[in-house]
């Protein structure tokens, strides 16, 4: 590629994920926890009665990928499913007590990794960067920063 644009923004953000989100899912082994499941149950921990698909919504993975993540974390009894109010359709999620402890385990691994990928950078930096994603991912996908009660 000997184009001028290269490496374009896309690609360098899409580099950037794919290492980030390799090494957080080499470290959730410890906690037994895939990708998709450290997903369900994040939301469903800081979103209680969130539905497994607005968090497929919310975080771009297919609503087959995520029911299949959402059933083994029930099974395992890190969530609980209840019915919906108004919707037989529906189920509401939430993350047990056992749940609520993994998650807060699961969100310091993220954060320790989060913290090393970045640590090439300033302070400044480190800002800017999470302002300008935050702003494209909110044009983008508004619903991935939606972390609020459930409908």
């Amino acid at each position: 590629m000997t184009d001028a644009a290269f490496p374009t923004t896309g690609y360098l953000a899409w580099q950037f994920s794919q290492i980030v989100a390799g090494r957080l899912e080499r470290a959730l082994r410890a906690e037994d926890l895939t990708l998709a499941q450290h997903n369900a149950l994040q939301h469903a921990a800081l979103t209680p009665g969130v539905s497994a698909a607005e968090i497929a919504r919310r975080t771009g993975f297919t609503p087959q990928s995520m029911g299949a993540a959402v059933t083994q974390l029930v099974e395992r009894g890190i969530l609980r499913r209840e019915p919906h109010p108004t919707s037989r359709r529906s189920m509401r999620l939430y993350a047990t007590d056992e749940g609520r402890s993994a998650a807060a385990r699961a969100a310091s691994i993220a954060g320790r990794i989060e913290a090393e990928t970045t640590s090439p950078l300033g302070a400044d930096d480190k800002d800017t960067i999470h302002r300008l994603l935050h702003r494209l991912v909110e044009r983008l996908n508004p619903d991935a920063l939606t972390v609020d009660s459930p409908s």
